[in-house]
């Protein structure tokens, strides 16, 4: 590069800002690289030794491949946080700066996971690890137990869902009244469900009614019932909420032209509250999901069994907790979509339709 006489040389960070765009996308390449190379590496090692038998996966977390796919990580997430940070005041552009800091951010990663991966397969807990909760092999004869306790988890969550959903409603509209004697019997069931354990309001129904008034209730209807009671206070928060969130000029309007109170409700306040409302009562679905696993407390029988009640008898029988991990599994791929969904709708629904409070 020629310097004309008189003419001081460009300095490193002007070179730098003339070729900002090149240097963030390199970096941000280095970060997502070393994410890659850590877990797409990690598995192709270990799938070449085979996750079944455990032994062949103590071999495979013990192997100096794995060991060389760590440090090449950790290596290009020190790069990718280096190349990322160094110029990051000298970049010329916000989008450019962004990607340097996406890209330091990505090498961290790398860096961290493939440091605590490091550490532990060079440890001497692999191979105890890795029996107790990684042996996978016990897992094959239990795969149809699996399959029913995941069919039987959605059908008591989607059944607390649907009735929770309507009592919840109803109870919304009650505990709006302008009328005590309508508003405190609402408020009352509200603050008792969510004011007491799920895991007592389980063993009250599903044990204590049975003992104390001799009603002899089925183990899985008394869990649908007491899921369902407690879901239904919880979502009458979020139906008030989404209610009282409509302007009072629609109601005021709606009466204007005649309707009655609950006329007003039913066609003009309702339906732009459920609108609202579909997120939240999407995330109190989510938490119902993982709720379900606390029927354990009653004894279901095994053909009603769910998720958690599944793992925790095989775990019983073998005293392995294996199938521990293959429960958590199986929730996070009944929950993950919904809280993908949950997200999508937010985005959707984002739209300034937020009223002033009644």
């Amino acid at each position: 590069m020629a310097v004309e006489a008189g003419e001081r040389p460009p300095s490193g960070l002007t070179l730098i800002r003339n070729e900002s765009v090149p240097v963030s996308l390199v970096a941000a390449g280095l970060g997502a690289l070393s994410l890659a190379v850590l877990f797409l590496g990690t598995v192709v090692v270990l799938s070449a030794r085979g996750f079944t038998p455990s032994d062949s996966l103590v071999r495979g977390l013990k192997s100096h491949e794995l060991d060389a796919v760590l440090i090449v990580a950790m290596a290009l997430g020190v790069a990718a946080v280096a190349v990322g940070l160094v110029p990051l005041r000298a970049m010329a552009t916000k989008v450019s700066r962004e990607e340097c800091i996406a890209a330091a951010v990505l090498g961290s990663q790398a860096l961290l996971f493939g440091a605590a991966a490091f550490w532990f397969v060079n440890g001497d807990r692999v191979e105890l690890f890795t029996t107790s909760y990684l042996d996978f092999e016990r897992l094959g004869p239990m795969m149809g137990d699996f399959l029913n306790g995941a069919k039987n988890t959605l059908i008591l969550a989607f059944s607390a869902e649907f009735f929770g959903i309507i009592f919840g409603l109803v109870l919304a509209i009650f505990a709006i009244s302008k009328r005590a004697v309508v508003r405190a019997p609402a408020r009352l069931y509200i603050n008792f469900f969510r004011g007491t354990p799920l895991i007592w309001q389980l063993v009250f129904i599903g044990v204590g009614i049975p003992i104390g008034l001799g009603i002899r209730i089925d183990t899985y209807r008394a869990a649908i019932i007491a899921l369902s009671l407690n879901a239904g206070a919880y979502m009458a928060e979020v139906f008030r909420a989404g209610i009282q969130s409509i302007e009072r000029g629609q109601i005021e309007a709606a009466r204007g032209l005649g309707m009655s109170y609950m006329q007003a409700m039913r066609y003009a306040i309702v339906p732009q509250a459920v609108r609202r409302v579909i997120p939240p009562l999407m995330n109190e679905f989510v938490i119902l999901i993982k709720d379900t696993a606390l029927i354990i407390v009653l004894g279901i029988s095994s053909a009603q069994r769910d998720l958690m009640n599944v793992g925790d008898q095989a775990v019983a029988n073998d005293f392995n907790p294996t199938p521990y991990v293959m429960v958590a599994l199986g929730y996070l791929a009944i929950t993950l979509p919904l809280i993908r969904l949950v997200n999508v709708l937010e985005r959707r629904l984002r739209s300034g339709l937020v009223g002033v409070g009644a």
